[in-house]
């Protein structure tokens, strides 16, 4: 009986051991099947190549890397931007270990100046149709953030180190080097059709997709050795800036970093004008250093800064100085003066300040200042409310006859007076004239300048109140 128990199990251990062996290969089969799409990295570089950029592009590099992505695509549409943010990008692109496919696109984009170079480093060079590339001439500029005039053989040294780099990339590549030196030397720019007929780039391509099916099973040799593209098909996973590289980015506009650099210098001129305010001090620092920290990342002359700092020291000495507004027209000249001088980079308008921009902002500026100066004269010749000075030409009444001293009633406290018309009898309207110390000079108020008098009840402790209207006729203090 055990003997037929076990001839009956057999059959059904073999089908369950069947059933898992499958099972596990069905699991392994769709496991690798999931395992097997590939994964395409996107970098979005639109705009100028400058710092933020290039940690932008490093990061993204680093994140397909860490992923095992099978390529990265720096979708490029730049006029140019600084050589050293350039230089960061080429060195991120030479050292990853993942393909990387520079792709010239949308329609009507272009890679100028800096941008040649980062698409002659990509492993794989791409363009999409009525793109252009090009205008790769370098200028050297001089601590004013102009051209730098040098001699001839210092442009020549500038321009040979720019071809060497350029060529030394075109031969790591393989892509035309000289149409590369033609674009260094004599700025010249092509089209996507030429481009790829010329060998300068390796394909066109109408779209993203079309790239990725184009530039399948191509080879390509990175620092971790030949790899063999598989982009057929692939997931794209986009690589967005954070808050933080937008916001930067949003600081390297010239057109920005000038904004809030008026706006810092005029709040702190609000803070030395009105000391005690503290609100306009603080925003004011705070847009002056965020200003700063953006000219710090441009080609910027700085002898327009000097100037627009000058012209914000000339209104803040008209606050203090009896000049008329001399001074703060004097301001406002600097400041306009410094603002067309800061940034009129030859690299590309996109490193220039919009002339609109500047002639609106130096407008408000000098209404701004304008209105400052006047409330402050007009404060300067206001009588004094308060304190000793506050007391000048207030009317009073006698309360004890002064021959020539006596006591007055004058804004509802009794004050030692001294008469400088011989005596006054109590009851008589006097006019304060002076101050000294605790003592008032007083002088008797003519009966026309009177319109009525009319004293109030005597309160508790004997005490009067205030007189109620009296015309000033011929006050200068009113």
């Amino acid at each position: 009986m055990n003997r037929r128990v076990a001839t009956a199990a057999t059959p059904l251990r073999r089908a369950l051991a069947i059933f898992l062996v499958m099972s596990g290969l069905a699991w392994l089969l769709a496991g690798t099947a999931l395992g097997s799409t590939p994964r395409v990295r996107l970098i979005e570089v639109d705009g100028a190549i400058t710092p933020v950029m290039a940690n932008y592009v490093h990061r993204g590099i680093r994140e397909a890397e860490r992923a095992g992505d099978h390529a990265v695509v720096i979708r490029l549409n730049t006029p140019g931007g600084l050589s050293s943010a350039m230089d960061d990008i080429i060195q991120d692109i030479l050292a990853s270990e993942v393909p990387v496919i520079v792709y010239v696109a949308p329609s009507g984009a272009r890679a100028a100046s800096a941008g040649v170079y980062i698409t002659y480093a990509a492993h794989v060079a791409a363009m999409a149709p009525a793109t252009n590339i090009g205008s790769a001439s370098p200028v050297l500029l001089g601590q004013d953030g102009q051209p730098a005039q040098t001699d001839e053989t210092m442009q020549q040294k500038v321009v040979n180190d720019a071809v060497a780099k350029i060529r030394g990339l075109a031969e790591l590549r393989g892509r035309n080097a000289d149409w590369a030196e033609q674009a260094v030397r004599e700025a010249v720019n092509i089209t996507a059709d030429q481009a790829l007929q010329m060998g300068v780039i390796d394909v066109v391509a109408p779209s993203l997709d079309a790239l990725l099916d184009t530039v399948d099973g191509r080879p390509v040799t990175t620092m971790a050795g030949e790899v063999t593209l598989q982009t057929r098909d692939a997931e794209i996973v986009p690589v967005d800036m954070n808050l933080v590289e937008q916001f930067f980015q949003i600081l390297s506009d010239p057109n920005v970093a000038y904004i809030l650099l008026s706006l810092g210098l005029l709040g702190i001129f609000l803070e030395l004008a009105n000391p005690g305010a503290v609100l306009p001090g603080v925003v004011g620092g705070i847009f002056l250093l965020l200003g700063l920290f953006a000219l710090g990342n441009l080609d910027v002359n700085w002898a327009g800064v000097l100037l627009m700092a000058f012209g914000f020291i000339l209104f803040i000495a008209d606050l203090y100085l009896p000049t008329h507004g001399v001074l703060t027209v004097g301001g406002i000249i600097s400041f306009a003066l410094g603002s067309f001088l800061l940034m009129q980079s030859p690299i590309s308008p996109v490193f220039q300040i919009s002339r609109a921009v500047i002639l609106t902002v130096t407008a408000l500026v000098a209404i701004s200042f304008l209105a400052v100066i006047t409330l402050v004269a007009r404060a300067h010749a206001r009588r004094p409310a308060t304190g000793r000075e506050g007391l000048i030409g207030t009317v009073g009444v006698v309360r004890r006859a002064l021959d020539p001293e006596g006591m007055v009633f004058v804004e509802g406290e009794l004050w030692r007076a001294r008469s400088n018309a011989g005596r006054i009898s109590e009851g008589q309207l006097v006019r304060v004239v002076g101050v000294e110390g605790l003592r008032l000079t007083v002088a008797p108020v003519a009966p026309e300048e009177v319109e009525t008098v009319a004293e109030q009840p005597q309160p508790a402790g004997g005490v009067l109140r205030p007189l109620a209207s009296i015309t000033r006729r011929g006050n200068p203090a009113q």
